[in-house]
């Protein structure tokens, strides 16, 4: 798929997509959204039909097949898979996560090994960077991994890890030279059938509920010497690299459960009466929509400029990037909020979406990289 993108507008490619998931959510997904957020399980329901459409992993190019879709596309199916079930935008979201590293760095031997997998949909991917005391400061990890002839031997216990346990490959960073500091930190692809490798039990969370964050255990994993993501030493990096690419897509998530309540909260002023007239026609309200609307559009356009700049690789994409990521997500929180107050009492309850998109969105301010460090980061390419 052709990249086009502009301040203004997408290409007719683009608006198509966004028309065929929208569809696929609405029918697909929705209606089991309630359902995974309660029984805290993964929404099988939505990756069938998220695969059996394509849109499971879109980023994944042609020629292992995938479907070979521009950055911007495959943000649009996170916001529109977003805007009903952010626990099933986790699908698409991580899959690209979890082999953004592979893309970028991985060589030739080991793409052709993961990445017909993903793109086929037999399989996930998730990503493996962080530790309980390694989390804003990555490069303080104390996972190991040392070469062993035709070997490597991993040891160490990754946390926060999106999708694990339905995943089957995973990017993991682990130490390999001690002294170097985080030119010491290399990248690996694990597969859930290497020995020595599990997954931990899941964390009780807030939101995201239906997709399971789990700690992966290592213990003398080993796994053969040709699936080292890149040259030894340079996973940090790698990682990254990722980052710049992927913190526009949890800003698309943002974007899509923001415009999910601001439609859910219009549809609720229209019809709902109070002293005579629909509370749609009180100014207070009106502020608060046009306020929300304004915050939603200003976001997209933001996360669309970001992912249009990574899918050209263009240089210093630190700053843009973590700007979309952020920006994204606080305008989230505050319009999800915004919406359940709108609805009053009946916004508090489970009887409406809004309870669970407040309680969902907040991770996106949190995940790959907490707001207070996209604001370092931005702070950082500021002051160079």
């Amino acid at each position: 798929m052709d990249l086009a993108f502009d301040t203004y507008r997408l290409s007719d490619e683009h608006e198509a997509v966004r028309a065929a998931v929208r569809e696929i959510a609405e029918k697909h997904i929705a209606p089991y959204a309630a359902d995974v957020d309660e029984h805290s399980r993964f929404p099988e329901e939505a990756r069938a039909a998220l695969t059996k459409a394509g849109f499971h992993a879109t980023h994944i190019p042609e020629q292992y097949g995938g479907g070979g879709a521009d950055a911007v596309a495959t943000n649009i199916v996170v916001e529109e898979v977003a805007r009903v079930c952010m626990s099933s935008s986790l699908i698409p979201a991580v899959n690209k996560l979890g082999t953004m590293g592979l893309l970028l760095s991985g060589s030739e031997e080991v793409k052709a090994l993961v990445l017909p997998d993903i793109g086929s949909g037999v399989a996930m991917a998730s990503y493996a960077l962080s530790e309980r005391e390694a989390g804003s400061d990555a490069a303080a990890m104390k996972t190991r991994a040392q070469r062993d002839g035709d070997s490597w031997v991993l040891n160490g216990t990754k946390a926060w890890i999106t999708n694990a346990g339905v995943s089957t490959w995973y990017t993991v960073m682990a130490v390999t030279d001690p002294d170097a500091g985080p030119n010491g930190i290399s990248a690996f692809a694990v597969h859930v059938d290497d020995p020595g490798f599990e997954v931990g039990p899941k964390e009780r969370k807030m939101g995201i509920k239906g997709s399971p964050t789990c700690e992966i255990y290592l213990t003398d994993c080993t796994i053969p010497a040709e699936r080292i993501i890149g040259e030894p030493g340079t996973g940090f990096k790698t990682a990254l690299r990722t980052l710049d690419h992927t913190r526009p897509t949890i800003g698309a998530q943002a974007v899509g459960v923001a415009q999910g309540a601001l439609d859910i909260a219009l549809a609720y002023v229209k019809d709902r009466k109070q002293f005579g007239k629909s509370v749609g026609t009180f100014q207070g309200v009106q502020f608060m929509l046009a306020d929300m609307a304004m915050r939603i559009e200003a976001a997209r356009h933001l996360v669309y400029a970001a992912t249009a700049r990574g899918e050209r690789h263009e240089p210093n994409l630190a700053f843009i990037c973590a700007a979309a990521k952020c920006f994204a997500s606080d305008m989230a929180q505050q319009v999800t909020t915004d919406a359940v107050q709108l609805l009053g009492g009946a916004g508090y309850t489970r009887d409406f979406p809004l309870e669970r998109m407040m309680r969902d969105v907040k991770i996106t301010q949190i995940y790959e990289g907490t707001n207070q460090v996209q604001r370092l980061v931005m702070a950082r390419q500021l002051l160079r």
